[in-house]
């Protein structure tokens, strides 16, 4: 088995520690020994949770002497990209997680870079081109000839239509659907139940079906 921890403590850890024993339970071997978690909120080092300790923070993890596979759980696409600005240690690797179960319709023909999360349920089609640590929580359909570049966070139920292009940094809400041939940019942010009808502006809000741009 290989060392593996989680970067974040929160409920997102926890499932992502879920998810780390599904895939062990669907193999003859086990292929992960989940080592506990790194979190850089001072009050929870040192406590533990029902999958393991937290163990320490940055410092430690950029510290640490051994080969480690690691997993993002933060939700939030900036915040994510600015933890694995930080990650200066070279024995730190990023694996794909999958679910077991992920449907694939041509798994020749789909494309993942690294540190990409797959949790339950969900199914991509073909001529599929994914960047790095992206979150793809439950149940999300992606569909053919989409791209979804870096650090990005889709939520449970998404809906992905065919030839979208998804770029960096955004956020997509629990079952939020983008139809086809449209162009999400740079962080974006899509609310629950959004339906994404025209292509967005980057950095901005929408909501609603259709969706509509929003301020706050």
């Amino acid at each position: 088995m290989k060392d593996i921890a989680i970067f974040g403590a929160g409920g997102l850890g926890r499932e992502i520690a879920c998810l780390i024993r599904m895939i062990n339970e669907s193999k003859d071997t086990p292929e992960w020994n989940l080592i506990g978690f790194f979190d850089d909120n001072p009050s929870l080092r040192g406590t533990s949770n029902e999958y393991g300790e937290v163990l320490g923070g940055m410092d430690l993890l950029n510290s640490w002497d051994k080969p480690l596979s690691l997993a993002i759980a933060i939700g939030n696409p900036g915040t994510i990209k600015k933890v694995v600005a930080n990650i200066k240690n070279t024995l730190v690797d990023f694996p794909n997680l999958f679910a077991p179960g992920t449907i694939f319709l041509d798994k020749n023909n789909i494309k993942f870079g690294r540190g990409n999360i797959i949790c339950v349920g969900c199914s991509f089609s073909c001529n599929i081109s994914v960047g790095d640590f992206n979150t793809f929580n439950s149940f999300i359909s992606v569909g053919h000839d989409a791209s979804i570049g870096n650090y990005n966070s889709l939520m449970p139920a998404v809906r992905i239509s065919g030839e979208v292009k998804i770029g960096e940094e955004n956020f997509i809400g629990c079952s939020a659907v983008v139809l086809q041939q449209l162009t999400i940019g740079c962080q974006t942010t899509i609310g629950a139940n959004s339906t994404i009808i025209r292509k967005t502006k980057d950095g901005c809000t929408y909501i609603g079906n259709p969706a509509t741009r929003v301020k706050y």
